[in-house]
């Protein structure tokens, strides 16, 4: 059994804090691969200086271990992007790749655009609201299985997730969409994929044949839907999971996690039948309530979800100018003093 691993579950299950930076550096020099880490943000400036202080920190002054740092905006109007670029990352909005596709609303989307403006052989994800970052072991352990499994071309992180209100913090009770929801479809229609712990978690990655080679649905249907197309194209061997730990993210209301949940299921469901897709584009509203001075109010919310085609199949010269758009972003914080 390899370093890290633990028996018992489905696929590949290792422990996060099993490597450390120096060791998987050591180990991509020698194969001489280049790592890009990606955090897609929206209105993040309380969280995500800290992240990107911290890789930056860590993982690229300390040990040389990230070759690109990316924070991939997606419209902020907050000063996301000024925090970001101060704490050492390079700074891109999303609306400016790939210009002929435009502009689809979603996470979804602005990883996919991340997959064009990057270089790196292994790219990995990191959500841009994580509270409670203290070390750069969230990165290093979801790159551990990459580097030393060559079987191994996806990796999903899990952990304890906490669920933060006003007057506590219970040891669970995040992620109600994955148990309400992902965890059953899956168990129905995927079964191989019943020991994946969290499915819909925000921290994953991959080398970068595998993600440039599986479409990307542009809501939240996105975790879902590129775990079943790596499992359904690649099988599960391709697969790991990394034990984290705990992480501490922004929770959303129950309305919020409603129009999630219609995205995950949606995604889902177009891949047991595709034929749905086309039903689906049609009846892609969620009707929900809230109590009014007159009884309760019905609301009507549009949770279409659409896919990007897969990153290779777009045409060379929008790739180019994708990943010439993230090297003048690096070069104009070089200029400006931003960043060494």
């Amino acid at each position: 059994m390899s370093k890290g691993a633990r028996p018992g579950l489905t696929g590949r299950t290792y422990v996060g804090s099993a490597w450390t930076a120096a060791e998987l550096l050591a180990m991509k020099e020698a194969q001489g691969s280049t790592l890009s880490v990606v955090l897609p943000a929206l209105d993040e400036e309380r969280t995500v200086g800290a992240i990107v202080s911290t890789l930056r920190r860590e993982l690229v002054d300390d040990v040389p271990l990230i070759d690109e740092l990316v924070v991939m905006d997606s419209g902020s109007t907050d000063r996301t992007e000024i925090v970001a670029r101060q704490a050492g990352a390079t700074v891109v909005a999303a609306r400016d790749v790939a210009p002929p596709y435009g502009v689809v609303p979603g996470k979804g989307d602005v990883l996919w655009k991340s997959v064009l403006a990057t270089s790196g052989d292994v790219v990995l994800f990191v959500d841009a609201d994580l509270e409670d970052v203290s070390s750069s072991s969230f990165v290093t352990g979801m790159l551990g299985p990459l580097l030393t499994e060559p079987t191994v071309a996806y990796v999903k992180a899990f952990y304890d997730r906490p669920l933060v209100t006003d007057r506590t913090i219970a040891p669970s009770g995040g992620g109600r969409v994955t148990e309400l929801v992902a965890r059953p479809v899956l168990n129905l229609y995927w079964p191989e994929l019943a020991g994946i712990i969290q499915p819909l978690s925000g921290e994953y990655g991959g080398r970068r044949e595998l993600l440039e080679s599986i479409p990307f649905v542009s809501g939240y249907g996105v975790e879902i839907g590129m775990l079943i197309d790596v499992v359904t194209g690649y099988g599960l061997d391709a697969l790991a999971q990394v034990d984290l730990g705990r992480r501490i993210h922004r929770h959303q209301t129950d309305d919020a996690l409603g129009r999630m949940a219609a995205q995950v299921l949606q995604t889902a469901l177009r891949r047991v039948d595709p034929t749905w897709a086309a039903a689906a584009i049609e009846c892609a509203r969620l009707v929900q309530f809230h109590r009014g001075p007159g009884g309760f109010v019905p609301t009507e919310h549009d949770v279409t979800v659409t896919e990007r085609p897969p990153a290779a199949s777009v045409p060379s010269a929008v790739r180019q100018q994708a990943r010439a758009l993230l090297a003048a972003s690096r070069w104009v914080d070089r200029l400006s003093g931003e960043r060494p």
